[in-house]
């Protein structure tokens, strides 16, 4: 299947202003279909939930899509959808409840692959709880995450695994369902981080193992909503702190104050957006994001392949990664030009990358990179042609040469 870029960029209204967005890695455009589906539910009348009055049962109605709709994403269940501001803030709160059952002696591991989010959240619940924080390392130069060091660093005292199911700078693809295998055998949680991953091919979080699965719906051409995804079962072990009258019920209960109505129809709109990516897809929901999210996997692999070989080529890039399994996420330094200047001059191309660490913080001090700035990075997506790379080599050729 080839995806049909021309078509899916006239659904972004955004790429008419004559940039390159290869910002997606930190935030994507919106299609048409989406800033209408926020509009119409705005202009029908909202009501807060829980309500007898047609604005509030349009309300309820809303938010059940959302989480059916990012479900049908991830292979998870709608039941085990909790929503909320952002990833982070959904990683806080459920790291202070699991670190409820936790005390001295018992085990967290994270990544230094990881965004600083699935990091900080578990390495400050264990702190508190005087658990031991146990890190799994980095292979250089690939940029690797290899699974087999995980058998020295799990044991029975274990209590979760934080793995990232993509580097949002390296685009490296750990081994996660090895991984979270290796958790699982001696009885810790997983918590996977799909922020960066879930955009970029199909998703099935029952394949990798994900005990909960973290998600960003303005990743993947949607609002500003995060979502985790878990088992329902699981959640009713799980008893967050909330208000007193607010639902004790899974997985309303996970949920802090009200919901952002629009934006969550506009989470629903975006998930059909990503369905429709490849018209001949026929079936489910389900199986026809699978079928679209292949082709825009690759789509963006194919125009990667241009751009590493484009940068690859000019003296004094330097990549940083050469994992065979990532997204089309390329970090790069230009010789003797600071990462800050290589992007503006960039943008001043109308070429939009962003500069720094971009809260992998761990990992580009791995990479002994953060002192100096850390590095540029240029992120593909489904609405990316061939035209935005030329432009990006093109800007970068004028500063390498």
């Amino acid at each position: 299947m080839t995806l049909d870029v021309a078509a899916v960029r006239a659904a972004y209204p955004a790429l008419a202003d004559g940039y390159a967005y290869l910002d997606g890695a930190a935030g994507t455009q919106v299609p048409a279909p989406v800033i209408d589906a926020i509009s119409a539910a705005h202009r029908s009348g909202l009501g807060n939930a829980g309500g007898a009055f047609p604005a509030s049962q349009r309300a309820d109605a809303v938010t059940a899509q959302c989480r059916q709709a990012v479900a049908d994403l991830t292979g998870g269940s709608a039941e085990g959808v909790i929503l909320g501001p952002n990833m982070t803030t959904l990683t806080y709160r459920l790291a202070g409840t699991l670190a409820r059952a936790w005390g001295p002696g018992d085990e967290v591991v994270v990544s230094r692959l990881d965004h600083d989010a699935n990091i900080r959240p578990w390495v400050q619940a264990a702190v508190r709880a005087g658990a031991v924080v146990r890190w799994a390392e980095v292979e250089l130069p690939a940029g690797e995450l290899p699974a087999g060091q995980y058998d020295s660093l799990l044991s029975e005292r274990t209590v979760l695994v934080a793995v990232t199911a993509a580097s949002n700078v390296l685009g490296t693809r750990p081994p996660v369902a090895e991984i979270t295998a290796r958790a699982r055998a001696v009885g810790a949680l997983s918590y996977v981080d799909g922020v960066h991953a879930t955009p970029h091919g199909p998703t099935d979080v029952a394949a990798l193992g994900a005990d909960f699965y973290a998600t960003s719906a303005y990743k993947w051409s949607g609002p500003h909503v995060g979502a985790v995804v878990a088992d329902p079962g699981l959640l009713e072990t799980l008893h967050p702190d909330k208000l007193e009258p607010a639902p004790g019920t899974v997985p309303e209960r996970f949920e802090r104050g009200t919901p952002p109505f629009a934006d969550l129809a506009g989470v629903t709109a975006a998930v059909d957006h990503l369905a429709s990516l490849e018209p001949s897809a026929a079936g489910t929901r389900r199986e026809r994001l699978l079928a679209s999210m292949a082709a825009a996997h690759d789509h963006e692999q194919a125009l990667f392949q241009v751009l590493l070989d484009g940068l690859g080529a000019m003296p004094g890039v330097t990549l940083y990664g050469k994992a065979p399994r990532r997204t089309a996420t390329a970090y790069f330094t230009v010789a003797g030009r600071a990462p800050a200047t290589v992007a503006e001059h960039l943008a001043g191309r109308k070429v939009n990358v962003w500069n720094g660490h971009n809260y992998a913080w761990e990992l580009t001090g791995v990479l002994g990179i953060r002192d100096a700035g850390s590095a540029v990075r240029a992120g593909l997506v489904h609405y990316n042609d061939r035209s935005d790379v030329d432009r990006l080599l093109a800007a970068v050729a004028e500063l390498a040469g």
